[in-house]
């Protein structure tokens, strides 16, 4: 359990918190769960360079920080089908946990011939869009609970808009992963 390792399990452990800040009615709780996302999303970045720069990339490690990813990100979606009243969220939410459930299957029929299965560049680059959708749709909604901004004409419907517009690239870059994924390691659905 090296440091990379234990930034990984503080960002599991960080992810209820974060959903109980978002879901839970205070004032600025929006915010509050911001920063708790962010600096979630920090030790996302710091786990993988102090890995790679102190030689201690483990499987454990390879296994965990993806699994750490898809709790902060899902914990995020589930919170949005709550607060926000569009109806494509569960759709979203749906199409996100489909494809998470796909490569988390992928990849324990991988983990069984004694592989582990690192994430792609695909599967980052899904998760940093995950990540600038959430962190936009967080500031958005605490900055309608402010009355400067919540009185701005315009904002609320284009500033909704503009997160929408957001969730769904986040959703486009995540279905692409999963099926890149699911073709690279496709080798795994056939028979012996």
């Amino acid at each position: 359990m090296n440091l990379p390792n234990k930034l990984t399990v503080l960002r599991c452990l960080m992810t209820p918190l974060f959903l109980l800040l978002m879901l839970w009615e205070f004032p600025f709780h929006y915010a509050a769960a911001l920063l708790v996302f962010i600096a979630a999303s920090l030790t996302d970045l710091i786990d993988g360079k102090l890995a790679r720069k102190r030689g201690q990339v483990t499987n454990l490690g390879k296994f965990l920080d993806p699994l750490a990813d898809k709790m902060l990100t899902t914990a995020a979606f589930i919170g949005f089908v709550q607060i926000l009243p569009s109806n494509s969220i569960p759709w979203a939410v749906m199409l996100i946990l489909a494809r998470e459930f796909a490569v988390v299957s992928v990849r324990l029929m991988a983990a069984k011939d004694g592989v582990v299965v690192a994430a792609s560049f695909s599967g980052k680059l899904k998760t940093v869009m995950q990540m600038v959708a959430i962190i936009y749709m967080l500031v958005f909604y605490q900055a309608m609970r402010i009355p400067f901004f919540r009185d701005l004409p315009g904002l609320e419907k284009w500033g909704g808009y503009a997160g929408m517009l957001f969730i769904w690239i986040s959703v486009a870059a995540t279905v692409v992963s999963g099926i890149q994924y699911i073709w690279a390691l496709r080798g795994y659905f056939k028979e012996d």
